[in-house]
């Protein structure tokens, strides 16, 4: 960071990077010897990458910020990864270094050896993410007792997937009973899960924190954007929005921003946080429709037409406001079909190197996301009480029976009914409808279910 040393030793930053942590500690009402303690919860390639922007961010000022990452421990890392990890590190000149300086580096060749194991929360620690080995973060301060991470932070970043939110954050409220003050969450979670009764709804990470902990909706923000993690932390130019109250969003909006990632604020949580979950379904047909054609050219730029023409007809279904959504919406499709995890999962199974029988959780990638995200969906759309006028057949429909992408998807990966070949006969019947209709359907009709999104 570029800035003057002052008197006391402190650097102040040009950018005002001191001046912003001043303000948030102020918002959050903590006095000049209170540290303002920031944990991530969760430590994929997103989790870790956030936490690490903020280390290198903030981390100096440590007489007025701590900032800490939580994973489980007793992950292995196993020798295969390690001797990647070791190559990686032997490649970069400035990461062997500091290695060599924390008397770590020895480790890293016992290891390639096979003479000693690894764990992910240790690596961690020298800043090496096991989701994102080829892209090494500062080193970050780790923990892994649950208790000890969260009991008294002030900001909480949920960087776990959806499917563990819940659960972890269940965890989490038996430490928050004697809390007087509430802590601001930020969540980076992309998924949702369905509810069917009474009534067909969404529910988002954020709502699952809520109703896990009691902190208000007022506390809980989301943040998501068109995002690959190893390109944000290699300072690519990128941008995202966080979601949520007045009171909060502004400030931390102002509080993440550097000068390689801006970002922007939106009232509309729960939608954003939909349509972030909603692109991950549609970039694993991507994937497979790559693969199974060779990447061909024209057969992907088809699959986009209809992939963006179901999302825009689901959009209608979500929020009143649809058009509002469309660029963020689109990039963040756009992203995660050239380089996201979703897709390149796709991808695997149309080449056999994967099976849905391997589940969601995928060694070196994490958790692929839009597989539950697919089964939420479907269900969902499935269901009568949401039926809309067929467009040709003059008779209601569930609005699944519109979305023949999402339909084999969920036959593929949920119901294991089709191979991975199948996602092409969605887009080869012959009886399949213009895009352009499924559009301007939903258009033309009063489409908005705010029952969904749990609104009256």
């Amino acid at each position: 960071m570029v800035g003057s040393v002052h008197m006391n030793g402190s650097v102040h930053g040009a950018n005002g990077t001191e001046e912003r942590l001043d303000q948030l500690r102020r918002l959050l009402g903590k006095s000049d010897s209170d540290l303002l303690k920031i944990v991530s919860i969760g430590a994929g390639a997103w989790g870790s990458v956030f936490a690490a922007l903020l280390q290198d961010a903030y981390g100096h000022f440590r007489e007025k910020v701590q900032i800490r990452i939580w994973r489980r421990p007793g992950r292995t890392v196993d020798r295969s990864v390690a001797e990647h990890l070791f190559e990686v590190i032997n490649w970069r000149e400035d990461v062997l270094r500091r290695l060599i300086c924390r008397c770590a580096y020895l480790k890293y060749v016992e290891a390639r050896l096979g003479d000693r194991t690894l764990y992910a929360d240790e690596i961690l620690k020298d800043g090496f993410c096991l989701n994102m080995i080829d892209t090494p973060l500062c080193p970050l301060k780790v923990v892994t007792n649950l208790q000890e991470a969260v009991w008294d932070a002030d900001i909480v970043v949920n960087g776990l997937p959806s499917t563990e939110t819940r659960e972890v954050f269940e965890e989490i409220s038996k430490y928050w009973k004697e809390r007087i003050s509430v802590p601001v969450i930020i969540s980076l979670a992309k998924g949702i899960e369905a509810s069917l009764n009474p009534i067909p709804r969404i529910i988002t990470p954020t709502q699952m924190i809520s109703s896990a902990t009691g902190v208000p909706t007022e506390n809980i923000l989301y943040l998501g954007g068109p995002n690959i993690a190893s390109e944000i932390y290699n300072k690519e130019y990128a941008n995202a929005r966080i979601c949520g109250s007045d009171k909060w969003r502004k400030p931390l909006a102002k509080f993440l921003r550097q000068p390689h990632f801006i970002v922007w604020d939106n009232g509309d949580l729960v939608t954003h946080e939909v349509m972030g979950g909603l692109k991950n379904v549609y970039a694993i047909g991507a994937g497979m429709m790559a693969a199974l054609t060779n990447e061909s050219a024209t057969s992907k730029s088809v699959y986009f037409a209809h992939c963006t023409s179901e999302m825009i007809f689901i959009t209608h279904l979500l929020t009143e406001q649809p058009e509002k959504l469309a660029g963020p919406l689109l990039a963040d499709t756009y992203v995660t079909l050239l380089k996201g995890r979703n897709a390149w999962y796709g991808q695997m199974l149309a080449k056999g190197e994967l099976s849905p029988d391997m589940g969601d959780s995928i060694k070196g990638k994490g958790m692929i996301q839009g597989i539950s995200a697919v089964g939420a969906f479907f269900e969902l759309l499935s269901q009568p009480s949401l039926s809309v006028q067929h467009p040709e057949e003059n008779k209601q429909v569930a609005p699944a029976e519109l979305c023949p992408i999402l339909k084999r998807l969920y036959r593929i990966l949920i119901k294991r009914e089709l191979p991975v070949r199948g996602i092409l006969q969605a887009l080869r019947d012959e009886t399949m409808n213009d895009p352009r209709e499924r559009i301007e359907m939903a258009q033309s009709h009063a489409f908005y279910r705010p029952s969904l999104l749990g609104k009256p």
